[in-house]
Parts: C-alpha cells; structure tokens; sequence
C-alpha cells in the first residue's frame, strides 16, 4: 500500500517549479490531489498532465488565496469531486523583487504578507471544517531558510516567512484537540523558474560555500518531507519546522 493511499490533497501554487513537485510526490504517493494556482493556468495544466501520466487521479482549480469567496469554492469542489481533505500544503507564495528595506513600499509589504501570511491562514479556515468533521488532518506550510538568516533586499518576503512560522505554531495549539497536525517545511535555495529568476538567470551564481553538502537543491530533494508529514507517520509532530537547505543553517 502507498504511503497516502486513499488521501486527498490539496496543493496552492501547483503551477510549477516546487508546488508542481509536490503535487507530484503526493500523487505518487497514492493520494488524490488537487491542484490550485492564481494565475499560471497552463502551467497548472502541465503539472495536471505530470500527474495523469504517472496513473494519478487530479482535479485542477483557479483559485486566489486571499478570496475567501474562492477557497469556498475549492472546499466544495474538491470535496464534490473526492468526498474529504486529508492534506493542504500551503505552498503559494509571492516572491517581490529584491529591494533596501526602506525602498520597499507599505502596499508592496502589505501584498507580500496578504498572500504569504494571511493566504495560508485563510486556508486553514477553509479546509478546517472537513478535518474537524473527519477526526483527522494534516497542514504543511512552506517556508524559507531565509526566516532564520535573512536574506539581502528580501524584508517582505522574510518577514512574510516568518510571519508563517507563527501562524503555524498557533495553529498547532489549536487544532491539535482535533488532530490536525501543522507543521511547517522550510526550503533552502532550491533550483526552480523563481529561484533562478532571483538570480538573474543563471542558478550557477548563488554561493553554495557555506552550504555544507555543496549543491543547490533540487525539488526532488524536498518533495520526501512533505509527503511524510502528510502520512500517517507523522501523526504525532505537530508545530515543527523542518529545514531542508543542505545543512546552511542548523540550529
């Protein structure tokens, strides 16, 4: 039996790089997944190709995390389609462009925090009736290791990923009567279009020297840890964050 077999997830941002990963992992894993992204429909009709090649069983959405009218939306269908939510990977992020602290604007901060921060708690809330109802949940937030090292001309986008970490950590306090599990995964640079778009192209220009396994990472190398905290496995962590960077941070 696979590790998910009979689960039905629920994937944001699935239209490519790291969300299209997971989206992946999850159905190989054996579970059901839904596929949601806000805007990059034919990439999230690619990563829904990935998935029917490999004998997966998906169901594609456009859907904006920060319109509770859509996430609405994406509860009925999924649970029309599938019958329960199992899983949410709160994977949608916004990533700004790089500027000084003080060049950023309040709208820009604001944005980056609404879809970031308030995106994935927004949800939470959706899918928490269905896992209250069932007895059972699990909901993964991805992060960044740029949370507990900063990260140059990235205050947004850092704050917005630690503002996450909190979120979760509360989440966890209160939703663990229910058992539903919250944890968090957060990624060190890994080579996808936005990160080698933060680089100006060419991934070959970020310092991997004080990484101590000297390699970017792969998707490949994060998908494993989502999809084990997705599985009954994991059934007894809750509140944690992972880091999966290569060892660039360790604490």
């Amino acid at each position: 039996m696979s590790l998910l077999e009979g689960k039905v997830a629920i994937v944001t941002g699935a239209g490519k790089g790291l969300g299209r990963a997971f989206a992946v992992d999850l159905a190989k894993q054996g579970a059901k997944v839904v596929i949601v992204t806000r805007k990059d429909l034919e990439g999230l009709k690619k990563t829904y190709e990935q998935i029917e090649a490999i004998g997966g069983k998906a169901l594609w959405l456009q859907v904006d995390v920060s319109h509770t009218e859509d996430l609405s939306r994406m509860v009925a269908e999924t649970t029309k389609r599938f019958g329960r939510i199992d899983i949410l990977v709160n994977n949608a992020a916004l990533i700004p462009m790089r500027k000084a602290f003080n060049e950023i604007s309040p709208e820009e901060f604001g944005q980056v925090l609404n879809t970031n921060v308030m995106g994935a708690w927004l949800s939470a809330c959706a899918v928490f009736p269905s896992m209250k109802e069932q007895g059972k949940g699990k909901i993964i937030n991805i992060a960044s290791e740029t949370f507990f090292t900063g990260s140059h001309g990235f205050a947004h986008y850092v704050a917005s990923k630690g503002g996450l970490i909190g979120v979760t950590r509360a989440l966890a306090v209160e939703l663990g009567s229910f058992n539903i599990c919250v944890n968090v995964v957060a990624v060190g640079f890994t080579e996808t279009e936005a990160a080698t778009a933060l680089v100006g192209g060419d991934v070959k220009k970020y310092d991997v020297s004080r990484t101590p396994l000297g390699r970017l990472g792969q998707p490949e190398d994060v998908v494993g840890t989502v999809s084990f905290l997705a599985s009954d496995a994991a059934d007894f962590i809750t509140g944690q964050t992972i880091l999966v960077d290569g060892g660039r941070f360790m604490h």
